[in-house]
Parts: C-alpha cells; structure tokens; sequence
C-alpha cells in the first residue's frame, strides 16, 4: 500500500541523506593540500654561513641588492584535510587550497617526494648555471659554479640561481648592480637555453616577498594574471619569458627607461 507524503515531510526525508553526506565529509580527509607564504632566500647571500653561489675560474664582483627566490609551504602529501580547512582557506588571502596532485604529482611517499624534489632542485641548478654562462657567452669548461641552498627543493629557484650567476659575474653590463640596489624577488623555472616556465602558487610567493623586503617581483609572463590578483601592495610585477629579458627588465628599470608589466 502506497502513502501519499505531505511536501513538507517529503524535502525533509530528502534531506536526510544530504545531511548525512555532508557529515561524512566533515570528517573525510579531502584530497586538497593547503600552502601558504613560505621562506625566501637571498641567492647573492650566504645559506647557514655558506654562499649560495660559488664561483671559481672567473673573477666576481661585489653586490648590493638582493635576489631573492620565494618558497611557498604547503601539508604533506600524507595530511589529512577536512571540509572545515578547505572552507577556510578559501575566504583567507594568506592560503590556497590546491589539488593534491598539482603538488605532488609523483605519489608515493613522503621520503620519495623529497627524493624527487631535490632531484628537481639539482637539475634546475644545472640548467642555471648553464643558462647563465650561455648568456655571458663563457665556457662552462673555464668557470666553475657551484650552488648551496639548504632545505629546498623542487625547480622553481632556477631564473634566480640563474640571475645571481650573472650579477656576481657581469652585473648590469656597466659596472652597477643588476639589482640596483633593491630587494628583487621572483620565481620561475629556467632551462639551459635560458627559456623560463610557470612554476605555480605564485600569488602566495609575491606575499613572501614583500614580507621580506621586496619591491619587484620578477614572475613568469604565463603566471601574471594569478600574481596580481593578491598583489600585495608596493610590490611591482615584471613578466620574463627568458633570462635575457630578464637581465634586461632589470637593466631598463634601473636606468629608468620602459619595463614590461603584467
């Protein structure tokens, strides 16, 4: 025998089992990961009292200024991130909820991520090194370079691994610093023929920067719209395609003469 349900009964039994959804996923882990603002590091400094960047065979130059890569910190690949983080870091400016898989997208498990993240972090600073003694037009043969950056990992250092090796070899070209003497900071990744890639969470690093002192932002030209929906305020963003337009952004603002924007 079939019962005619009132309407007001009928959406409340439907609601039951959505409630009851909604319960389970308070308390299921969510396959998101949270990141936020992380470290930044000046590449012409010293790391734990060893400099980022050693050059032997070649003869260096002072520098003023910083170049400082930026880091964003995110749960691990193993944490658990319920509803209730998720919800959160969608109203905060200081968080991003990213797939899981768009920051670890090897699997595996923790010890096997960092494996791969500074496997990463090696081959980016190959191709750093031989992106920046292509654009001085010197022989990797004649020069040696060595790079020191304790507790990163992953490629998004390269453009400034890259930069750091040519202001401490050529500067600007004229003698001055390629940073003018200000706080640069940036991201990308950079290979051998001096192209620069999109690296991700880029609106979480311009944050990190202008925390720790910078007024520029150097960030991948694909990335700029992302870079300047939180753009904290100070803080200039120049899109690079490569290391040379690159080298030459920071040329131009220094003599005061037309730099791209986003």
């Amino acid at each position: 025998m079939l019962t005619r349900l009132s309407r007001p009964r009928a959406l409340a039994l439907c609601a039951v089992p959505v409630l009851a959804l909604f319960g389970v996923a308070a308390f299921a882990p969510l396959p998101f990961t949270l990141a936020q603002p992380g470290s930044t590091a000046n590449v012409l400094g010293d790391d734990h009292g060893t400099p980022v960047i050693s050059i032997k065979g070649a003869p260096t130059r002072p520098t003023r200024g910083e170049l400082r890569m930026t880091t964003i910190v995110a749960t691990g690949p193993t944490a658990d991130v319920g509803i209730g983080d998720v919800i959160d870091g969608w109203f905060r400016t200081d968080r991003a909820v990213m797939p899981r898989d768009s920051v670890y997208p090897t699997g595996g498990s923790e010890k096997e991520i960092e494996k791969h993240n500074l496997d990463d972090m090696r081959k980016s600073q190959n191709s750093a090194v031989d992106a920046a003694l292509n654009y001085l037009g010197k022989a990797p043969g004649s020069v040696d370079v060595s790079l020191h950056l304790a507790d990163v990992g992953g490629p998004s250092a390269g453009l400034f691994f890259a930069l750091g090796i040519v202001d401490k070899l050529n500067g600007d070209g004229s003698g001055g610093d390629l940073t003018g003497g200000r706080t640069v900071a940036g991201t990308g990744t950079i290979q051998a023929n001096g192209e620069v890639g999109a690296v991700g969470g880029v609106s979480l690093k311009t944050q990190a920067a202008r925390r720790d002192g910078a007024t520029v932002f150097l960030v991948p030209k694909a990335e700029c719209k992302e870079a300047g929906a939180e753009l904290p305020k100070g803080l200039r963003l120049i899109p690079v395609t490569t290391l040379k337009g690159a080298v030459s952004s920071l040329q131009a603002l220094e003599r005061g003469q037309k730099v791209p924007s986003c």
